[in-house]
């Protein structure tokens, strides 16, 4: 019996860190999202710092839709729950449902990065551009780096999603899984961040 299941390409349990390259790789990502954590949180400080400089340009509780700054929260935040579910599959051995919700997760987040790029051109319109006040400049830096995060995570996992289907679900596919929703849920996190602090407290002035 465990033969057949070795043949079947029964996966040991947490296949991500079954192996040491796997482990490595793994704890390798929690120090470079250290990095980016400090990196990120250098861009609000600077935007805590600016965002009353409006100069000429609109202020914050003039320009802020939060209506659809809230589709889009709730896009991204659905997202990270499909990524939960894609480790469930990955975790089960069931590839065909992992592609499923890695799928779907891209799928959210090209939605959210589509309402993100409709939301900065009706700002530019409103007066809003990169160079207006140093309001503006910060929050386009630190609102764009994040989206910028965003549209590599979608070709990361596009990519995972097309070697799984040509490789299936191994030990040296599966830390790499494991890895692209581990930084889903970490751009998600700061997402929320930059939903309180932009956002939110712009509106409240």
């Amino acid at each position: 019996m465990s033969a057949h299941s070795h043949v079947e390409g029964q996966l040991p349990h947490e296949p991500e860190k079954a192996t040491l390259e796997g482990r490595n790789k793994v704890l390798g990502f929690w120090l470079f999202l250290g990095g980016e954590t400090v990196l990120f949180g250098t861009l609000f400080s600077a935007f805590l710092a600016l965002r009353h400089q409006v100069l000429s340009g609109p202020p914050a509780e003039e320009l802020f839709k939060l209506g659809l700054v809230a589709a889009a929260t709730l896009i991204l935040l659905t997202s990270s729950l499909t990524s939960v579910f894609a480790v469930q599959a990955l975790h089960n051995n069931q590839v065909k449902s992992l592609m499923t919700w890695l799928a779907i997760t891209v799928v959210l987040g090209a939605g959210f990065l589509g309402l993100e790029i409709y939301e900065f051109v009706h700002y530019v319109h409103e007066g809003h551009g990169f160079t207006t006040s140093a309001f503006s400049s910060s929050f386009y830096t630190l609102v764009g780096f994040h989206g910028a995060h965003v549209a590599f995570g979608i070709m990361w996992i596009t990519l995972l999603i097309i070697q799984l289907g040509k490789k299936g679900l191994n030990t040296t596919t599966a830390p790499k899984v494991y890895i692209a929703s581990m930084y889903w849920h970490f751009i998600d996190v700061v997402w929320v961040f930059i939903f309180t602090v932009v956002y939110l407290m712009g509106k409240v002035g």
